[in-house]
């Protein structure tokens, strides 16, 4: 089938991630790309998306929406909340809400490709992740994604074509969360966990490539795949790429590991004053500390030719470029 022909609907679209996956099917020639919406387009605005105005809860809508489409992209979620019934909603019950409607109004699709997170793996015992290393997750958000894995797989492994991507760490233009690393260097100071080993970090453009490959390719039908950097990045190495680029001296503040939790509790405790849930907070706290931040790719790799394309720098420069242009640094 050629792209002109592809038909896709897109959830998590206005997000991060889900916005570089949308003007990547774009650029591949997709005839029609519906993007589920629930509120503001945010960062599809003035992108050739077809709007779907709803919400995952909206089963009706939702299968109206999938109903003649030929890929699913499941990049919506919760990352974060206070409760455990809130990730569950978010993750688990409508990703679930999804796949129900895509076997009602669409049985036939070609894949549904889903989302979930290297945070299911959790403690490693410091080794590097791959499929087939047992998950124990730290976090209520990686327990909540890997209780999603889990009934996707029971309910719907063998009634419709699922794909399982498990992005490692990502940046790029538009992320909130490795930016406030470049704050910390663009202010002089850069923050540094004694004792890390590093972690695998994907360029957006890289992992979305990835995704879209996964998806369009038959041997990636009922498998779960890592996907992030072909080598470790070590906190020292995105320093000096972030030093170069930004031309700032950067003085590095090594954290003793039992700060963290402190840290977690306290940016909770102020978050909770300010009426917000911030991005650092005890669960945060716990993943760092304990959970796997190094995977392996190789098995997509194998299965569909995924490789790291952005090397570290000239992805750091494209990224600080993007923020500069938007006043965020």
């Amino acid at each position: 089938m050629s792209s002109a022909r592809k038909t896709a609907f897109v959830t998590g679209g206005t997000g991060f991630i889900g916005s570089h996956l949308t003007e990547a099917l774009l650029r591949r020639g997709y005839k029609e790309v519906r993007c589920l919406i629930r509120s503001k387009p945010k960062w599809l605005a003035g992108q050739d998306i077809v709007p779907v105005r709803a919400t995952l809860m909206d089963q009706s809508a939702i299968a109206e929406a999938v109903a003649d489409v030929d890929y699913v992209y499941h990049l919506g979620g919760v990352t974060r909340a206070p409760t455990w019934d809130a990730l569950y909603e978010g993750n688990v019950t409508a990703t679930l809400n999804l796949l129900r409607a895509v076997e009602l109004a669409n049985p036939s699709v070609r894949r549904v490709l889903i989302t979930s997170t290297l945070a299911v793996v959790g403690r490693t015992s410091g080794r590097t992740a791959d499929e087939s290393t047992p998950r124990d997750p730290v976090s209520r958000y990686g327990q909540s994604k890997a209780a999603m894995e889990d009934a996707v797989w029971k309910q719907y492994g063998l009634r419709l074509p699922v794909t399982m991507i498990r992005p490692s760490s990502v940046y790029g233009p538009r992320d909130r969360d490795i930016y406030t690393f470049f704050q910390s260097v663009n202010r002089g100071i850069c923050p540094m966990l004694r004792g890390d080993r590093g972690l695998s970090l994907v360029h957006a453009s890289d992992l979305v490539r990835g995704i879209i490959d996964a998806a369009e390719s038959p041997a990636a039908s009922g498998e779960t795949y890592f996907l992030g950097s072909d080598q470790r990045v070590s906190w020292s190495e995105l320093r000096r790429a972030a030093t170069t680029t930004l031309q700032r001296r950067a003085f590095p503040v090594y954290l003793p590991r039992t700060l963290v939790p402190f840290l977690g509790a306290a940016s909770e405790l102020l978050g909770r004053m300010l009426g917000r849930y911030p991005p650092l907070n005890r669960e945060k706290a716990a993943e760092i500390l304990h959970a796997a931040k190094i995977c392996s790719s190789a098995k997509a790799g194998r299965d569909f030719g995924y490789h790291q394309k952005v090397p570290l720098r000239s992805g750091v420069a494209a990224t600080v470029a993007w923020y500069r242009s938007k006043g965020w640094l």
